[in-house]
């Protein structure tokens, strides 16, 4: 091969190192790899979320949707339905996994109606940390919950007390992001009415929802822009529809209504594109805000609670043998003394004033030296 053939391949350039070509290694490894993503629709029946989920992806999740009559829904309980799909886009593959909860809000005494959500919640964090904590952690599939849209009626005058309950427990364990179910029930300024009076109780309330990021100084001035007017159209007032409609020669999502028709990708008939555009863009720093804060309180707390199933299958050995070889060390010293039940955890009077509690590892290391 020529030196100038492997120069095409090496270059020389002067001050160039290299290592500006990192970005596109990150990029073509993630895009090889994947991208996995949990998201949870929590809010009442007939409120739209499988149809908003539905058109958000352009995919059908929910083919044999059974709708259970009122008679079922007076003992009903909550159920977790959890669907997986794999989406791909020029070449990026989303494994996007959707947690339903069918059978909220619907019975009549819904008080514990959350419970299960919270579980579950905690559940995936539990099942992360001991497949973290485990031997093989190249493959750890990532099933915690990255955010949650919380469908809020239309209808009513703001939160409802099972509203304000449920945000107040999961808030500090999930991303929330509040959405107003229908909007096409609501003229402009109700609907504006509406925003500013659930923001107003969200903030009465101390709950905490999820806050965008504000845009870096040396991001682009249309990137700023659009920021700003996502942090504003919180929370957002969608509409979602699967089907076609046929509009002055151009096939729509909308709905169709005897005064005109409600087109879904429209921004002035409701927030569904910035919805979608804040779920996008902002997909990343979900998931981080996830890992960084809401999975590492639940990691500090877990750890801190006694009997915890990650160190019943993860003992440390290396405390178990210091505590039998201090157990031999001591045996010389406290012979004499006929003290019974060494292994036990009781206190022992050893010479010169020593005392020591076998069930203690600090002093078991004391006990070494006697």
């Amino acid at each position: 091969m020529s030196q100038s053939g492997e120069k095409g391949k090496f270059p020389e350039a002067a001050g160039y190192v290299g290592f500006a070509n990192l970005p596109n290694q990150v990029h073509r490894k993630s895009v090889k790899k994947g991208f996995e993503f949990t998201l949870m629709v929590v809010g009442e029946s007939g409120l739209g979320k499988s149809t908003l989920i539905n058109s958000l992806f352009l995919t059908d999740l929910y083919p044999e949707r059974y709708i259970p009559g009122a008679a079922e829904k007076i003992e009903r309980t909550v159920q977790i339905e959890a669907s997986t799909v794999e989406i791909e886009e020029r070449g990026v593959k989303l494994r996007l996994t959707v947690v339903d909860t069918p059978g909220y809000g619907d019975a009549i005494n819904s008080q514990d109606c959350f419970k299960t959500i919270i579980q579950y919640i905690d559940n995936q964090f539990e099942r992360y940390l001991h497949d973290e904590s485990g031997l093989n952690r190249r493959h750890i599939v990532d099933n915690r919950v990255h955010c949650c849209f919380y469908f809020i009626s239309p209808f009513g005058h703001g939160l409802k007390p099972l509203d304000v309950e449920f945000m107040k427990a999961i808030h500090s364990k999930v991303n929330i992001v509040p959405v107003i179910a229908k909007a096409d029930t609501l003229t402009l300024k109700e609907r504006d009415r509406l925003k500013k009076r659930i923001l107003d109780e969200i903030a009465e309330h101390g709950i905490r929802i999820y806050q965008l990021p504000d845009a870096d100084s040396d991001e682009d001035e249309e990137f700023k822009e659009q920021t700003r007017i996502l942090k504003a159209s919180i929370p957002f007032s969608v509409i979602g529809s699967n089907q076609l409609i046929e509009v002055k020669g151009k096939k729509i999502r909308g709905r169709l209504y005897p005064w005109g028709v409600v087109e879904v990708e429209n921004p002035e008939h409701n927030d569904f594109l910035k919805l979608r555009t804040m779920l996008v863009t902002h997909m990343q720093d979900l998931q981080e805000v996830t890992q960084d804060l809401h999975y590492e309180n639940f990691r500090s707390e877990r750890l801190k609670r006694p009997g915890r199933a990650v160190e019943e299958d993860m003992m440390d050995k290396d405390q178990i043998l210091l505590q039998k070889e201090a157990e031999v060390k001591i045996m010389p010293c406290i012979m004499p003394f006929n003290l019974p039940n060494l292994s036990h955890g009781h206190w022992l009077n050893l010479p010169q004033g020593k005392h020591f509690d076998t069930s203690s590892t600090h002093s078991y290391k004391d006990a070494l030296s006697c």
